[in-house]
């Protein structure tokens, strides 16, 4: 037999190697590349499921022109990343998008009840048929998943074989084929029947698979797998932590670890740009001279921005260095971004005394403020302008972001990158703060603290559980002024979105609650336009603001799961929240930075045995 001539390497027209040809699955937003389709997250695309690629080779895939960079020195210093980039587009006129792998591999036809991996089926190119039944292939409904945000193939072979052997994994080890079942009798796991064609094993269904031990029972733990960075990508430090078992399409599967921060001054003009990656440098000099010496030699004579405006950059970076702390933790790095935030929105900043290219305008309105002094709101503020940068830190499986600890976060790419996905969304909103004095009368009453410490004794509780180590757990930020912040917010987007014409899920809130702080900013950050043309702005006015506000907290005082709602002792997650459901102030999940716990509307309208619980009772009563 002549034996076949040897393959040539294609090659492109400058003789390197062509580029990929990747076949296109669907499209999704950008924006869902940071909330809902980000790394290490399952997509269903018609009939076929995928779990998003990490970030090692994004550097090559995601076109510059399509996926540019992002500045935003504030969050960039709380991430420990020089910058922030777009996710690509996915429209069918870019040259890239987003990377993703096909998982769970385990497949099942409705033909022939196999039950097995994708490969295996052996469906032509480009399709997801079996190659025998010509019928499309069924994506494993369940995949396995721990709190350390592994992800893994649900073990079929081990759940019929009743066994624990890890080198069963390989189906076929018993001579036998899975196959899969639904006998239609009742639409629970009961009727979804697995078997092997061994005979060695009767058939079994999947109810109790979801049992928190049930994995547990048959001795099987988590061994590590990333498949969002390769089909057989394990990580290296091992696990061994139990496995959950998951509907694929379930929210536990993923969930984004978000951070943001708005752009303020002297950040927000975009100046700064230029110095990006050169600001741990330029911290280490103390001394002007050497500073302006390291400018010349850093940009060959010529830096972009002036000495003075440089060193006044370093200033404002270095008030936001918490103090006291030589190695200050993430959680406290945060908070003083918070700080600095409130203080400039306290400050405003007029758009009279800047340019063009200033990314936050914030003014005093013109109305009398005195008219919102019954009500205990002082200090409105019309915030014109707005940026915010919303990146993806990581993501957990099974945990709520809140409740998690860096331990516990999946990293998005196996080798640390010098930068983060990200959002970079324009708005406008109002922002408003409660009257110190008053405030602090209010919530040193007995009957409102120990309601809310009913909150956060419940809240304690929950993050105590998911806690790997109690000792360590996060602790709960419930205190009287967060909930009363937290519960005001909602009920103005809610009365916004019905009064103004904003979808609810527009508006967004930013809670600015500490011993030093008690301010709420309500904002149209979207990455569309809605509510940008200065609607909201006009809310803030004292006098349209004055009777938004009585209206929203008069809406409060019913809802229409009353008395159930008002009255009950236990409602939200865990507990977590007390007078609050989705027939009052609950909102969309985007809109909320609390995952819609920590609220209580008696807090701002009382209880009809206790009208002074209420911040707003007196105001409401006369």
């Amino acid at each position: 037999m002549t034996p076949p001539p040897a393959r040539r390497r294609r090659t492109a027209a400058n003789g390197t190697a062509p580029a990929h040809n990747l076949p296109r699955r669907g499209t999704i937003r950008r924006a869902q590349v940071i909330t809902t389709y980000g790394v290490g997250s399952l997509i269903a695309v018609d009939h076929e499921s995928f779990v998003v690629s990490g970030l090692d080779e994004a550097d090559r895939s995601w076109s510059k022109d399509e996926s540019r960079v992002v500045h935003e020195r504030r969050l960039a210093r709380l991430l420990d990343v020089d910058h922030f980039r777009l996710p690509p587009a996915s429209e069918d006129t870019s040259r890239d998008g987003l990377r993703v792998r096909r998982f769970p591999l385990m497949h099942s036809c409705p033909g022939c009840d196999e039950l097995q991996p994708h490969r295996d089926f052996s469906p032509p190119a480009g399709r997801s048929v079996c190659g025998t039944c010509e019928v499309d292939l069924v994506p494993s409904r369940f995949v396995v998943a721990c709190e350390a945000g592994h992800l893994d193939e649900f073990p079929y072979w081990q759940w019929v074989h009743r066994s624990p052997d890890r080198d069963a994994t390989r189906l076929g080890t018993c001579g036998g084929k899975l196959r899969m079942r639904t006998t239609g009798r009742t639409s629970s796991l009961r009727s979804i029947v697995i078997s092997c064609t061994c005979g060695q094993v009767p058939e079994v269904s999947m109810e109790g698979s979801f049992r928190r031990n049930a994995l547990k029972d048959l001795r099987l733990t988590c061994r590590g797998a990333r498949p969002w960075l390769g089909l057989s990508a394990v990580d290296p430090a091992g696990c061994g932590l139990p496995l959950r078992t998951l509907q694929r399409g379930s929210s536990s599967v993923w969930q984004p670890v978000l951070k943001s921060a708005l752009s303020i001054p002297p950040w927000s003009n975009g100046r700064a740009d230029p110095l990006a990656g050169h600001w741990d440098a330029l911290r280490q000099f103390d001394n002007r001279e050497h500073i302006g010496i390291y400018l010349k030699g850093a940009f060959q004579g010529a830096c972009p921005i002036p000495l003075d405006e440089v060193m006044d950059l370093l200033d404002a970076e270095r008030e936001e260095d918490p103090e006291g702390e030589a190695e200050p933790s993430f959680d406290h790095r945060y908070r003083a971004l918070r700080n600095k935030e409130y203080e400039r929105l306290r400050q405003g900043n007029d758009e009279s005394e800047h340019s063009r290219d200033e990314q936050f305008v914030c003014e005093t309105p013109l109305g009398d403020q005195n008219v919102l002094r019954p009500l205990g709101i002082t200090g409105p503020m019309l915030v014109k302008k707005l940026r915010e940068v919303r990146a993806l830190k990581a993501f957990t499986r099974l945990v709520d972001t809140e409740s998690t600890t860096d331990a516990k976060e999946m990293a998005l790419s196996e080798k640390p990158l010098r930068w983060l996905p990200a959002m970079e969304v324009q708005g406008e909103g109002v922002f408003l703060r409660l009257d110190e004095n008053r405030l602090d009368a209010w919530e040193k009453a007995t009957a409102v603290a120990a309601r809310v410490e009913r909150m956060r004794t419940a809240h304690q509780r929950m993050l105590d559980q998911r806690a790997d180590d109690p000792s360590r757990a996060v602790q709960s930020p419930a205190t009287p002024r967060l909930v009363l912040l937290h519960t005001l917010a909602h009920v103005l987007i809610n009365e916004w979105s019905l009064d103004a014409g904003y979808p609810s899920a527009s508006l967004r809130e930013r809670l600015y609650a500490a011993d030093d702080m008690a301010g709420v900013l309500v904002y149209t950050a979207t990455s569309d336009s809605a509510g940008s043309l200065g609607g909201l702005v006009a809310q803030g006015e004292p006098d349209n603001l004055d009777r938004t506000i009585r209206s929203a907290v008069r809406r409060a005082e019913w809802c229409s799961s009353d008395p159930l709602c008002m009255e009950t002792t236990v409602s939200g997650t865990d507990g977590t929240n007390l007078a609050a459901c989705h027939a009052c102030v609950m909102l969309p999940e985007t809109s909320c930075e609390h995952n819609n716990i920590l609220l209580d509307r008696a807090l701002l309208v009382g209880t009809p045995e206790d009208p002074s619980l209420g911040f707003f009772g007196v105001a409401l009563a006369s």
